[in-house]
């Protein structure tokens, strides 16, 4: 038998090789058409991914600005207040950082740990910056009991590492304390984990509305003759071909006490008084909702109009009732396009900026506005860059428990 499927085998292994070496011509031309996509995937989509994943973590201002300091207090016993050489470090390390101006930097640092660190690391640049000899220990000591405090010089010490968990474990309401081991914050500086809550909240308010209100235009659009679809289906893009915040300020003009809404309400009865509408959850929701609504409705009609509909009729003929025939027949077959839609939907919603900060009040800020305040206003990146790591993980999670429940084959777009 060896002999007889040898050269089949050698023969088959031959063809292989010939027509592997034939597609080579084809598989270069498209790696090249597909070259400047993979190009721009990667600078503007993996490159700021791995810039964020590294500032989230990136630690360079106390080890740049008080190296000195650091090399001294790698004798220190980490339970009282160190000696003379360690002062006199810190003063050598300051008198530059004057010359630099960079005492406000490590001081800004080491103030998200140490509040008043900044005012008294500026401070003692300025009184080492006009000391010639020591000693340094007394005049420190001098400037307030900070210096003296050990866990002053625990928090220099642990930013001494180029990388840092602290932007990480402040983003999910976590400390390192003094001992080194890792604590929840105080309940009432418990912020950010209520936040990434009320954002999954929201996001899934605004997933169950678009699917409900969604679904049943889907529907119709499937059924409806051809000009009434295409006049629904141009209601349904229409929004698109607005920006976000054009359509945001629409909404705002909707929902404030003197806008469109309250005054229908009142004119026709249904009121005595004007509703507090905008600046609420209610408002967020309903305008996120009208926002959404198209990305949940076309991968859903994208899926139903490949359903024949004489499959509901078949089951008609059979026996069963409208209802019946419906959900067990039907409905299962959307599932692709309700998974896909309702996927993309609650991944856009995690994101939302814009909305939340013009349509909701201060308890309906989510994870992006407090994001943009530690850009724009705080000037914190590795804590910005730390909630978005947090917020990427919660997407890639809830993204990998839908493939996990539903199953990969059933997300489709068409």
């Amino acid at each position: 038998m060896e002999r007889t499927t040898q050269p089949v085998d050698i023969e088959r292994i031959q063809t292989f090789m010939v027509v592997r070496r034939a597609a080579r011509p084809a598989r270069r031309a498209a790696f090249s058409l597909a070259l400047p996509l993979v190009a721009f995937l990667l600078v503007a989509f993996v490159a700021p991914i791995l810039y964020l994943l590294v500032t989230a973590v990136d630690n360079p201002e106390t080890q740049n600005v008080l190296p000195r300091t650091l090399a001294a207090l790698e004798g220190w016993d980490g339970t009282s207040t160190p000696d003379e050489p360690v002062f006199a470090a810190l003063a050598a390390d300051l008198k530059q950082a004057k010359e630099d101006s960079t005492a406000a930097l490590v001081g800004k640092r080491l103030n998200y740990e140490i509040p008043g660190m900044r005012s008294k690391m500026l401070a003692a640049s300025r009184m080492a910056a006009g000391l010639e000899t020591g000693p340094y220990r007394e005049k420190f000591l001098e400037q307030g009991g900070i210096w003296a405090d050990p866990a002053t010089w625990a928090v220099i010490q642990r930013n001494g590492a180029g990388l840092t968990p602290y932007y990480l474990m402040t983003a999910v309401d976590l400390k390192q304390a003094p001992t080194g081991g890792i604590e929840r914050v105080a309940p009432d500086q418990a912020i950010f984990l209520p936040v990434l809550g009320r954002t999954l909240l929201v996001a899934g308010m605004v997933t169950a509305l678009t699917l409900i209100l969604g679904y049943p235009v889907a529907y119709v659009l499937t059924i409806a003759p051809k000009t009434i679809a295409a006049v629904m289906m141009l209601m349904v893009l229409l929004p698109l071909w607005t920006s976000l915040l054009v359509r945001t300020t629409a909404w705002v003009v909707l929902l404030q006490s003197d806008g469109v809404i309250n005054s229908v309400l009142m004119a026709l009865h249904l009121t005595t008084e004007k509703i507090q509408l905008i600046f609420t959850r209610v408002g967020t929701v309903t305008a996120m909702t009208h926002i959404q609504l198209p990305f949940t409705i076309l991968p859903i009609y994208s899926v139903m109009r490949a359903i024949q509909p004489t499959q509901l009729r078949a089951a008609r003929s059979l026996g069963a009732g409208p209802t019946s025939a419906f959900w067990r027949i039907y409905a299962p077959q959307t599932l692709p396009g309700v998974v896909a839609g309702c996927l993309m939907t609650f991944i856009l919603s995690l994101g939302y900026y814009i909305t939340p900060a013009l349509v909701g009040g201060p308890q309906d800020q989510m994870v992006s506005n407090f994001i943009a305040v530690y850009i724009n206003r705080d000037l914190n990146w590795g804590l910005a860059a730390a909630l978005g790591v947090v917020l990427l993980l919660v997407t890639l999670a809830i993204y990998g428990l839908f493939l996990r429940l539903v199953g990969a084959d059933k997300i489709k777009l068409g």
